[in-house]
């Protein structure tokens, strides 16, 4: 019985005062929120989240002077007969055919022209619109300008566009007062589906047991208590309530009083915004959790997708291609003169997979580079561990995170797929391999590979004209001694072991040098396939990340947490 009366003196104590501008934060965080998750969770989702925001931004572009209460009850509660008491006039029709409210009435304390655009805004049509201002109430009613009363329909009508329009309204009023009556305030709909859904609009909610005098004065404080254990279980412990009757005008002082109070502090439309977005905040927490703890993919994940991505664009088969051109080529700028043009029709390693290098040797023709390379396409296998890899890193990457966000990253890692093996192409032929043209070295050896060939074919040639003098029986002319051995034997012989002593020194160096070239091309190679992994993978997976740290801040101070 204390908890009644306690209840009864406190009429419709207002909550705690909401700030303008922390409001305004609040709901530029649900913005952010939304721009946050944009594309990255499904539509149906963010639908109360976006019906909020623009709820809001056009009901405080509106009338900020006004405050819109609904009467809203079931059929039989007598919320019209309230209504007209509250007014006191008979503004709604009451009958004994129910329903009898089919649509919104509207009575308006103070000027109409002013709540002309929130009326038209709520819905409520021209011909059910009333203005509460007489010159003969002087300042009797003056308390109550700027309150905007509703008249709702009945939202248990058994025509159901009654209750849809019930639906809608009550999305949109600043305050609601509940009217129930003796015989139903224990109605499972009214409790199930409406006084529980507004659990978080406790400050903008009263509740009024209509009819009071159709009970005995010593059951009205029990059927009292009864109704604040209902509302207790419907997470509205502490909301007003109060016993009110139209029939006697006393029946609605107390009512009135608290809606004086209420437009006085013109807090209602602050405190139900500020109810809407903790209900939005409250059905969007489960699709955020933890702080990630990072908004990159993991490093190891990322080399094995590029260990993936360089098995895919062959880079194991062309850093071979250039290794064999490298001693292709080195053969050719070092090797015996004399046999140097058997080289050339030996295709170039690098040419058959239509990878020109850095340049081409001075003795061959430079050829432009292709759109596209013979590279051997991917095997079956090297698909696979590409696919693996992507979903590792997607799987890593969404560890943390709540469903649906691993489906959003999962579908971020491979949206670019299917651009990845052109751009594999193209990153691979874009890559200066650092095949060198003719290093000064190529050219010492072949100079010098020049000398002893000239020295063979000098010898050779002066053998030759004193065997043909000796046939011609002409004189043999004298050949110089080097010791024991003519010159000209020894330019032949000498020039011949020089070139194979210079080839037997040079083949090893050029083999070094050759595999130096494959890990120096590997490794340009790799970091070109890796670059083609962080743009097509690793990025859009990062910007789902980021998206997912943004919208969790942005859900936080949406909740008021700093």
């Amino acid at each position: 019985m204390t908890g009644i009366v306690g209840r009864l003196r406190e009429a419709f104590r207002g909550g705690q005062r909401v700030d303008p501008d922390d409001l305004i934060a609040r709901l530029d965080a649900v913005r952010r929120f939304l721009a946050a998750v944009d594309g990255h969770l499904p539509d149906e989702r963010l639908v109360p989240a976006h019906t909020l925001v623009e709820r809001a931004g056009t009901r405080l572009s509106l009338s900020r002077d006004h405050t819109v209460v609904a009467l809203a009850g079931a059929t039989g509660s007598g919320k019209s007969s309230l209504f007209n008491a509250l007014a006191r006039l008979e503004l709604s029709p009451v009958g004994v055919r129910r329903p009898t409210t089919g649509v919104a009435h509207a009575c308006v304390w103070g000027p109409l022209d002013g709540a002309t655009r929130l009326l038209d805004w709520i819905g409520v049509l021209p011909r059910h619109r009333f203005i509460r201002e007489s010159a003969l109430d002087g300042d009797d009613e003056s308390a109550l300008h700027g309150l905007v009363l509703l008249d709702l329909p009945d939202f248990d009508s058994v025509q159901h566009a009654h209750r849809l329009e019930v639906d809608r309204l009550l999305g949109l009023v600043d305050l609601v007062i509940w009217v129930v009556d003796p015989q139903k305030y224990a109605d499972r709909l009214v409790h199930t589906a409406y006084l529980r859904e507004f659990h978080r609009h406790r400050d903008v909610t009263l509740v009024v047991l209509n009819q009071a005098d159709r009970l005995p004065p010593a059951e009205v404080p029990r059927v009292l208590d009864d109704l604040c254990r209902l509302l207790d279980a419907d997470g509205l412990t502490g909301v007003p309530l109060l016993a009110t009757t139209a029939v006697d005008p006393a029946g609605t002082t107390e009512l009135r009083a608290s809606l004086e109070d209420t437009v006085a502090e013109r807090q209602a439309v602050l405190r139900r915004l500020s109810g809407d977005i903790d209900t939005v905040v409250a059905r969007l927490a489960d699709l955020v959790g933890p702080e990630p703890a990072s908004t990159r993919p993991d490093a190891a994940g990322a080399r094995a997708l590029t260990d993936a991505l360089a098995g895919t664009a062959g880079v194991p088969a062309v850093a071979t291609a250039v290794e064999q051109a490298y001693r292709h080529r080195a053969a050719g700028a070092t090797g015996w003169p004399l046999v140097r043009s058997w080289r050339r029709l030996r295709p170039d390693p690098l040419r058959r997979l239509h990878l020109p290098g850095t340049g081409s040797p001075t003795d061959e023709p430079a050829e432009q580079p292709v759109a596209a390379t013979s590279v051997p396409d991917p095997t079956a296998a090297q698909r696979s561990a590409l696919g693996l890899a992507v979903r590792a890193v997607s799987e890593q990457a969404a560890s943390d995170l709540p469903a649906p966000w691993p489906t959003a990253v999962t579908g971020a890692a491979r949206s670019r797929l299917g651009d990845v093996p052109d751009a594999l192409d193209q990153a691979v032929t874009g890559t200066d391999l650092g095949v060198p043209e003719r290093p000064w070295w190529w050219r010492l050896v072949g100079g010098v590979q020049w000398l002893v060939t000239l020295a063979a074919l000098g010898g050779l040639a002066w053998l030759l004209l004193g065997y043909a003098l000796r046939v011609l029986g002409l004189p043999d002319p004298d050949e110089p001694m080097v010791g024991a051995v003519p010159l000209p034997t020894l330019l032949l012989v000498g020039g011949l072991l020089a070139g194979l002593l210079v080839a037997a020194v040079t083949r090893p160096v050029v083999g070094w040098a050759a595999r130096r070239a494959r890990h120096r091309a590997e490794g340009r190679l790799t970091a070109a396939v890796a670059g083609v992994g962080e743009e097509y993978v690793l990025t859009p997976v990062r910007a789902v990340l980021t998206a997912y740290a943004d919208a969790r801040d942005a859900l936080r101070s949406a909740a008021g947490e700093k």
